[in-house]
């Protein structure tokens, strides 16, 4: 079995090896930083920060992976109920750092602690005034209840992390930036690894190779996605859900 990529501290310019290099969890290199130039070379490279062994970044790279086609999503009679009746409303953009640190925050049936450290806060928000990371909100009135964030590469959503304060907040967010990048003509929302509850919204397994040839060739975009996406959108009404 071959031995993780060792990255120096302030190395940002070292490429990360080729993706079939990870082991079998997915595990590809070790160490680095996560400057906005070590960050875009691996999201542009399909690999990903996740946790840490001490101060050692772990970046990723799983075969299979897990993604979301926009047009895919499920969308269940009870959560268009939801949707319909909630009186909740969507933003994009509009409190990211907040969205990330109900992230890092938020108790998980699965997990016992969080990689969503400090150190990773100030990163995806370096990339958010960057114009690469962006987040999706749920509010009730004007108390935000829900949301996710990601990293925007072309026409892929890297997504990251989701929270929900209240049943379906965060289902509700996922469902507006499904429909909202499939009018944008995106490919997918990367999920990274599988789980029981993406599976139920639609998300499913491809292969590695598969998914970076849907990654290859995509430029940075760079643009206010509270502008495009718009404020309080109403895609019931409309008929989109």
């Amino acid at each position: 079995m071959r031995k993780p990529f060792i990255i120096p501290f302030n190395d940002n310019s070292t490429p990360f090896p080729p993706t079939h290099y990870a082991d079998s969890e997915g595990l590809l290199a070790i160490g680095g930083n996560l400057s906005p130039q070590r960050l875009i070379m691996a999201y542009q490279q399909g690999v990903f920060p996740w946790d840490k062994i001490q101060q050692y970044l772990l970046w990723y790279s799983p075969d299979p992976r897990m993604v979301l086609f926009p047009q895919e999503f499920k969308i269940s009679r009870s959560l268009k109920k939801n949707i319909k009746n909630s009186g909740y409303y969507v933003t994009a953009d509009k409190a990211f750092l907040a969205v990330i640190k109900n992230c890092a925050v938020i108790k998980r049936n699965d997990q016992n602690s969080t990689w969503i450290r400090a150190d990773f806060i100030d990163a995806y928000y370096r990339l958010h005034r960057l114009g690469l990371a962006h987040s999706i909100e749920t509010w009730s009135s004007d108390q935000l209840i829900g949301g996710l964030y990601g990293v925007n590469i072309g026409r892929i959503f890297c997504g990251e992390s989701m929270f929900s304060q209240q049943a379906n907040a965060s289902k509700i967010a996922l469902a507006y930036l499904s429909k909202t990048l499939k009018q944008w003509n995106f490919d997918l929302i990367d999920c990274q690894v599988y789980t029981e509850h993406l599976a139920s919204l639609g998300a499913r397994e491809i292969k590695r190779a598969d998914f970076l040839a849907y990654l290859h060739a995509q430029p940075l975009k760079r643009y206010s996605w509270q502008q495009k996406f718009g404020t309080q959108a109403n895609y019931y009404e409309e008929g989109l859900l």
